[in-house]
């Protein structure tokens, strides 16, 4: 067979049932092979290369699986790197597939078409793993290593790349097969032991979780039940532990509780933002990540726990058990220190939370919420209630502007028969308009809320306060949007009030083609202070 199809036939065997791209002539052979599988592989062609890596990128966060997508050479590869860099500060198990020029012109800078030195070097930077498939008889091993880097340790894009005469090439090719994925790291049970002395003599634990702890929602509840411990999750852990319950607080509570806290568990998260922010001298702190480098930065744990968040919880739930004792229940001191936050919240970014209320009354109980960079972005990280992972899905610490709506579309496509909210400013939804098409092709039903100011009303807003009112390149001039979603054979609607918006996005569910909902607003207050607090409320000697 073609090198073409052994890869599309490895896709198959390990369960790639969807590929985001589109087609070039460094990628017929490879096209060529797709359409002899379309029964078993899904090929949904985006407007923009850098959609077709935002629609993977989505589609794995939503998913949990590999998000796959295939796209030219050169600018074509190029125009996927800032999805590619968001899905390793995201962590999401993204397959970037690509082509390259005929193998004896690599590297010689004929000029040929799109030509760029180095590529296999550039892909490597941004990625976990990438790999060259120079002969067909490489294509089985090679992607097997794809996909074996996919599911083994930290989750992170992966690439393979190969030259477009390569792809026509036959050979006899064996060992087409689902690649293993390594086993779950267990923990270090002396490690564990330790962790449960030092956590179960402790007042006031606060639990930290981060995208690594996705897949263990059970057993953080498990742990922080048996310590009575607030569990604070910003952006990727949102979710992990749902928002009702009663352990569960937001970056405004959390930094007060931080402030009381004599010790911290953190489950698969960078913990930056709390090390650097809020202040953690003399605080021990209990880590658990895969990532054994994590450990080191901004200061040594005073437990490093390398091991699978799920089952490192387990061991420490059980540990925990004969140590903890009964605690008293914490809820009724929480609750109360939740509803002082709130307040503060409403009383710093009251117009945004009205409007983000209003979309979690529309949005079902296991619909997926797609933040942007925009201020009701912002907020969302601390004021959107979200009950179960995988359902508030963001950029992370890459803020890509302009990701959200590809990004939704993606996780539409991973789960079709779910509700999925894509919430945009002007300035961001712009980044990918086109993609309406796409979402009117594939049927698509994402419901897309812009909000209107005309302006990168952040940057607009510091540069009046900070800047003496030095208005510079902030201000926008915006088409129609109604109009323009229309055009494309998109619904669409035009509010003005959280009421409105409530009640047209709950009626929106269930359509076959995407819903722009246009939301008029005007300057908004800062926000950050409320919803996203950064000052140290610790002291930071030491750390």
């Amino acid at each position: 067979m073609t090198t073409a199809r052994a890869i599309v036939r490895s896709l198959v065997a390990n369960g790639v049932d969807t590929l985001f791209g589109l087609p070039g002539v460094q990628l017929d052979a490879l096209f060529n092979a797709l359409h002899d599988e379309r029964d078993r592989i899904r090929i949904i062609h985006p407007r923009h290369e850098q959609a077709a890596a935002y629609m993977a990128l989505g589609y794995a966060q939503a998913s949990a699986k590999v998000g796959a997508y295939v796209v030219v050479p050169g600018p074509g590869i190029l125009n996927t790197t800032a999805a590619l860099a968001t899905a390793w500060g995201a962590c999401a198990p993204v397959l970037a597939i690509t082509g390259q020029l005929p193998a004896p012109a690599i590297g010689q800078g004929y000029g040929l078409l799109h030509e760029i030195p180095d590529q296999l070097a550039i892909l490597r930077t941004l990625t976990k793993w990438a790999g060259r498939i120079e002969h067909p008889t490489q294509a089985a091993e090679r992607m097997r290593d794809a996909f074996h880097q996919l599911r083994s340790g930290v989750p992170r894009p992966v690439a393979i790349e190969s030259p477009m005469d390569v792809l026509g090439f036959e050979a006899d090719i064996e060992g087409i097969e689902a690649a293993s994925p390594a086993a779950p790291i267990a923990p270090d049970a002396g490690a564990v032991d330790e962790a449960a002395k030092l956590l179960a003599s402790a007042e006031s634990p606060v639990i930290v979780v981060g995208g690594g702890a996705l897949h263990a929602g059970d057993a953080l509840r498990a742990v922080a039940e048996t310590l009575q411990a607030p569990v604070i999750a910003h952006r990727m852990g949102r979710g992990i532990l749902d928002d009702r319950h009663p352990l569960s607080v937001t970056q405004p509570a959390g930094a007060k509780l931080w402030k009381h806290a004599d010790a911290v568990l953190a489950v698969g998260t960078r913990l930056r933002h709390y090390r650097a922010e809020w202040g953690a001298a003399g605080l021990p702190i209990v880590r658990i990540d895969l990532d054994p480098t994590q450990m080191h930065r901004l200061g040594r744990p005073a437990v490093p726990i390398v091991a699978d968040a799920r089952l490192a919880l387990e061991a420490l739930s059980t540990a925990l058990g004969p140590l903890a004792g009964q605690r008293t229940p914490r809820s009724e001191e929480i609750e109360s220190i939740k509803t002082a936050a709130h307040q503060e919240m409403l009383s710093g970014a009251g117009a945004q939370i009205e409007f983000l209320d209003a979309l979690r009354a529309a949005l079902p109980e296991d619909g997926i919420f797609v933040d942007e960079m925009t201020q009701m972005g912002y907020v969302a990280q601390s004021a959107f209630p979200v009950h179960a992972p995988r359902t508030f899905l963001s950029t992370g610490y890459q803020g890509t502007l302009g990701a959200g709506f590809p990004t939704a579309l993606g996780a539409q496509v991973a789960c079709p028969d779910r509700a999925v909210l894509s919430i945009n400013g002007d300035g961001g939804f712009m980044f990918n308009v086109q993609e309406l098409s796409t979402a009117v092709q594939q049927g698509l039903g994402v419901v897309a809320v812009v909000f209107e100011d005309d302006a990168y009303g952040n940057v607009k807003r510091m540069q009046e306060e900070l800047y003496d009112g030095r208005v510079i390149a902030s201000e926008l001039h915006n088409p129609d949007f109604v109009r323009l979603a229309e055009s494309f054979g998109a619904a669409a609607v035009r509010v003005d009030t959280p009421g409105a918006l409530r009640d047209t996005v709950a009626a929106a569910w269930g359509r076959s083609v995407p819903t722009v909902v246009c939301v008029r607003v005007g300057r908004f207050p800062d926000p950050f202070d409320a919803v996203l607090p950064t000052k140290a409320v610790r002291p930071r000697q030491g750390h």
